[in-house]
């Protein structure tokens, strides 16, 4: 799988990459998928190339495992529209916006063919329509909560909170249920700063955010939401730089180490060579 510096919102993908965007989550993925593999089994063999990774061809879950540890995003969203419950899950009367839930909540979401969006869904309609079996989702389940929980861990001792994250799981052709694609990247989860959450809070302030929630907002505020009708603003190659060194700052932050940009020059050439190498060496 080639992580490419493409960028998607709202299920639209932009017209323009963000640079090192790919090379970015394919680093945290890998590396998260490393120090989570003794509690959840993953699809990853290889990383041969800073953009690349190689692991089990696996017959993915339609559903997009969804954990909430706090009222934000959507289920924000959703909750400020008068709704107090989200995929069959009920959410606490008297909550404001990035308070944290009692416990976390798994809002699981349709996985669409290509151009459709992703839709909520309860954990009783999966089983009513048979997209994932009760024992299979079960296992699901078990896995969800317990890389939510180590990712907490993480974020903990990097000064962060893991606010929302989704994981997708699939199947090998033995049968065994693995993550797969990513994990607790800035595209797939939602980081808060933990210094100065709580007096945030208490004020009515806005979290400082660690996610790709920014770039939602900036889409939000020049009207486009996805819907039908709207168009795609023009973003700028000075709001594209901003957006890369944006990146850069969530991988320092969440990884707790420098960012070593690759070397771009060639990058497609790159990929080949490192890729046909590892294959060659290994296959």
């Amino acid at each position: 799988m080639i992580a490419t510096d493409r960028l998607s919102a709202f299920d639209v993908v932009m017209p323009k990459g963000i640079p090192y965007k790919g090379q970015i989550l394919n680093q945290i993925a890998t590396q998260f998928m490393a120090q989570t593999e003794y509690l959840v089994p993953n699809w990853l063999l290889a990383t041969p190339d800073p953009n690349v990774a190689v692991g089990h061809l696996c017959e993915p879950f339609k559903v997009e495992m969804v954990i909430r540890g706090y009222l934000s995003g959507h289920a924000a969203r959703e909750y400020k529209a008068g709704k107090r419950s989200l995929c069959g899950v009920a959410m606490p009367e008297g909550m404001k916006e990035n308070d944290k839930f009692p416990q976390p909540i798994i809002t699981p979401a349709t996985k669409a063919e290509m151009g459709a969006h992703d839709e909520d869904i309860s954990r009783e309609n999966i089983l009513k329509r048979g997209i994932v079996s009760e024992a299979d989702y079960l296992v699901l389940e078990d896995y969800t909560r317990k890389l939510f929980q180590r990712g907490t861990e993480i974020a903990q001792s990097r000064g962060l909170i893991l606010v929302d994250t989704k994981y997708e799981f699939g199947k090998t052709k033995e049968g065994k249920i693995v993550l797969i694609d990513e994990i607790h990247t800035p595209d797939s989860s939602r980081y808060f700063y933990a210094d100065g959450y709580e007096e945030r809070q208490d004020k009515g302030e806005a979290q400082k955010q660690l996610s790709k929630e920014f770039v939602r907002q900036w889409l939000i505020s020049n009207n486009f939401q996805g819907l039908e009708g709207q168009t795609v603003p023009e973003m700028s190659d000075t709001y594209i730089e901003t957006v890369s060194e944006r990146y850069i700052e969530l991988y320092e932050n969440i990884m707790g180490e420098p960012f070593v940009k690759a070397d771009v020059s060639a990058i497609q050439t790159r990929i080949e060579n490192n890729v046909l190498e590892f294959l060659n060496k290994h296959y």
